[in-house]
């Protein structure tokens, strides 16, 4: 259990003690941490920990990460290096930004490489998107399934274009969760999946991640109709009037973005390409103001909303429409969201699950003409699907996706709300 109060060595009082007498730049880093960690009380840290042996372990996690030794960065003067590794911003669990520039990934950090999955046979390959300045860097992971390898004919299947959550700060398409979930979502769907790893905040504050998701999306629809430039997979297997746009709570957030901008910007998709659906799962979406369920507590809602500022820089406010769809206008629904149907799940012990029910409810009472519907499962917490692959519960809700792809209503066993 943690504590109602800090260790003495972590109180105020002793901490400064601690920064002023030490000699070791390790101990006041540690100490500056953990100063950062004073900030938020033990409510908060569960909350966006999810329990108290999450929070436990991500401290460990991240004290295993402080101490371990690293190579002196060159970037910082010697005689600035006190200043340089005071913290600027603990975004926990994920990250700390030092004020040099310097930021340290406490999770989310692991890659695994391409590979053909035994378990489901699915295929990945690794592209790099570099065909403009402004995509530098940029990469994808393409996932093929096996039934579409198996005779020479060219089997076309739907595209699902999928954005990895992470809280815009963390995990990246190469992460074996994702890699995990990908090849049995590819396999289950027989879908071709492209996994977009955009760049992070801080180091890249949004809009970036918002302009790297459309890049990729451009890409890979050119890509699937060009002719000596096409990528083979797509060009070979995708059917652009089965796209799909899915992804996880920060990147169901992106995926939901992605639909509007297809619907602002005129011209079409490239290809003639048409969104038949968007899958928002445990999506990251915050306002100012609490929706029905929604927690009141104002250091949380402090919290979320400095979080929110941290990864955009301030440029969107926790009202913009990025974050907060539910507060836009009717006509906005009806005009700009291009696609014919979205799902939307939630997790029933998720602080989000209010907002996602709330996108729904907004959705439905704008008028706007496709299909919406809410999964919801009771019981567990934020993208639990990830964390307990092999669970009943996140065998179900992935059904509920592949059923969804495939123009099905999905498992019932968990609350359908249709």
């Amino acid at each position: 259990m943690i504590p109602a109060s800090p260790p003495s060595i972590c109180r105020p009082g002793r901490l400064k003690l601690v920064l002023d007498r030490s000699n070791s730049a390790l101990t006041r880093k540690v100490a500056s941490v953990i100063q950062s960690l004073l900030l938020y009380s033990t409510t908060e840290l569960l909350a966006m920990a999810g329990s108290v042996a999450s929070t436990l372990l991500l401290l460990l996690n991240m004290a295993g990460s402080l101490l371990a030794p690293r190579a002196p960065l060159p970037q910082i003067p010697p005689a600035s290096a006190a200043e340089g590794d005071d913290v600027d911003f603990f975004f926990f669990p994920f990250l700390v930004l030092y004020k040099s520039g310097r930021v340290e990934r406490f999770m989310g950090t692991d890659t695994v490489p391409a590979s053909v999955d035994p378990a489901t046979g699915v295929a990945s390959k690794d592209v790099a998107i570099d065909d403009a300045p402004s995509s530098a860097g940029l990469a994808v992971r393409i996932y093929l399934p096996t039934l579409s390898r198996s005779n020479g004919t060219a089997k076309k299947l739907p595209l699902v274009v999928f954005f990895h959550g992470g809280g815009f700060v963390t995990e990246s398409a190469f992460s074996p969760t994702y890699q995990r979930y990908l090849n049995a979502l590819a396999a289950k769907a027989g879908a071709l999946v492209v996994s977009v790893d955009y760049h992070l905040s801080p180091e890249h504050r949004l809009p970036t991640g918002y302009d790297d998701a459309w890049a990729a999306l451009q890409w890979a629809l050119t890509s699937a109709r060009s002719g000596s430039e096409a990528e083979p997979w797509l060009h070979r297997h995708a059917d652009l009037a089965r796209l799909f746009l899915i992804g996880d709570s920060a990147g169901g957030n992106i995926a939901h973005n992605m639909a509007m901008r297809a619907g602002r910007e005129g011209g079409g998709l490239p290809g003639g390409a048409t969104i038949e659906g968007i899958a928002l799962l445990d999506p990251y979406f915050w306002g100012k103001r609490p929706v029905p369920s929604e927690t009141r507590d104002a250091e949380l809602r402090r919290w979320r909303e400095r979080t929110w500022s941290f990864v955009c820089g301030g440029k969107f406010g926790a009202d913009d429409p990025v974050i907060n769809p539910v507060a836009m206008e009717s006509e906005e629904w009806r005009r700009h969201l291009a696609c014919a149907r979205v799902l939307v799940t939630v997790a029933g012990l998720d602080m989000l699950a209010p907002r996602g029910r709330a996108y729904v409810q907004a959705l439905r009472a704008s008028g706007w003409g496709g299909d919406v519907r809410l999964y919801e499962t009771p019981g567990e917490t934020h993208v639990y699907f990830l964390l307990k692959p092999n669970g009943e519960k996140a065998a179900r809700e992935m059904e509920t996706v592949v059923a969804f792809i495939n123009g099905g209503r999905g498992s019932t066993a968990s609350r359908m709300d249709a």
